[in-house]
């Protein structure tokens, strides 16, 4: 059986940034398994290598006789106001080393990140091992291999690189059934959250939570949560908001922020978040009402496709709580809701209590709004 974290772990990977920074290249060549490049992606790749830098027109190119337009010559506030324009700061001399095959991937050239990467390596450098696993396991330019990916990842992880050692701990999850591999995923997991690689730091937190149940997992994995928090993940934001609301004795400057935490969540684009706030606003929790700015958050989480929200939101017009009462509109949030397989039978009652007029009109606006017409 796969442990809860599974599911979190998956989702988050996406999310874990590769590190640019390289180590100095080690003298042991590992060669690895041989790469099949995508044939159209090779082409394409090819293509935006080769593509010649863009040149500027001259400005009597479309005519002997077309006047030059030059920029505006007009004065700046600073020069209005008779005061000298500030001297620009002095430039700071990039002194560390790029990693172009690193900004080849970010610039989408995939084939050319793997021909840059692939010898580094195959000498021991762990994080040009992490870029091959990640373009190996994404199929990003060349044939998906789950099993190159996961030899690369290993050998990252075993040269230290954090990123490397989270997706290889991943990869255990899912695939290993032996309790020796999940016993070193784990491990991996920690040391990668202890180097702060923060989807390690949640997804460790994670691990903690399933493995001790009730209050002791919750505090001992509370510290992972915060630091992946701090540093974005948005499901930590989550998960932090609940913990600071419900674990008792927790200090009174970390219960204030239970709110903030949602808010950041919510900002990010988590719909369960977004979904809570809207509660959290209208029922006062953790913080003043604000029945306008529920609303607003359910019916962002509700647009966003999460039933539940969609559910509430009907409420929420049916009672007209921060918007005005608009039957038509709380039975079409009720359809979508039930469409997507969530009944409540309080809405059911209300919708039957509608005029056919007004049923047919509430379905006609889901509809509508499912075909974003």
């Amino acid at each position: 059986m796969k442990r809860a974290v599974l599911s979190h772990a998956c989702r988050i990977a996406l999310l874990a940034g590769l590190a640019a920074a390289a180590p100095a290249l080690a003298q042991t060549v590992k060669k690895g398994p041989a790469v099949t490049a995508d044939t159209a992606a090779t082409a394409e790749d090819t293509a935006k290598d080769a593509q010649p830098a863009a040149t500027e027109a001259t400005a009597g190119e479309a005519g002997k006789d077309t006047p030059a337009v030059e920029p505006s010559g007009g004065l700046t506030v600073l020069e209005r106001m008779g005061a000298d324009l500030p001297d620009l700061p002095k430039e700071k001399p990039f002194t560390g080393k790029i990693d172009e095959a690193y900004g080849a991937f970010q610039r989408g050239r995939y084939l050319t990140a793997m021909d840059l990467a692939l010898p580094r390596a195959q000498l021991g450098d762990p994080a040009a091992q992490t870029l091959v696993a990640e373009i190996l396991d994404r199929g990003l330019g060349v044939k998906r291999d789950r099993d190159q990916a996961m030899f690369w990842y290993e050998q990252a992880a075993n040269g230290g690189d954090p990123t490397g050692m989270f997706k290889y701990a991943v990869l255990l999850m899912e695939h290993s059934r032996s309790k020796e591999d999940r016993k070193k995923a784990d491990e991996l997991m920690k040391k990668s959250a202890d180097l702060g690689n923060a989807s390690a730091q949640f997804n460790y937190a994670q691990v903690l939570v399933a493995d001790n149940p009730g209050d002791k997992g919750l505090r001992a994995a509370l510290p992972y949560y915060e630091k992946s928090a701090e540093q974005g993940i948005a499901d930590a934001q989550y998960a932090l908001s609940q913990i600071y609301l419900n674990l008792k004795d927790l200090p009174e400057e970390k219960t204030k922020r239970a709110r903030e935490w949602l808010l950041r969540a919510a900002r990010a684009g988590y719909d369960t978040a977004q979904l809570d706030l809207g509660m959290w606003l209208v029922n006062g929790t953790a913080g003043e009402r604000d029945y306008e700015a529920g609303f607003n958050w359910m019916k962002r989480a509700a647009e966003g496709g999460n039933a539940v929200a969609q559910s509430k939101l009907a409420q929420l017009y049916i009672h007209a709580i921060g918007t005005k009462s608009d039957p038509i509109q709380a039975a079409k949030w009720f359809v979508l809701a039930r469409r997507a397989g969530l009944n409540d039978p309080s809405l059911e009652d209300f919708y039957l209590g509608l005029t056919e007029a007004q049923q047919k009109a509430a379905i006609d606006a889901a509809n509508k709004y499912r075909s974003g017409s």
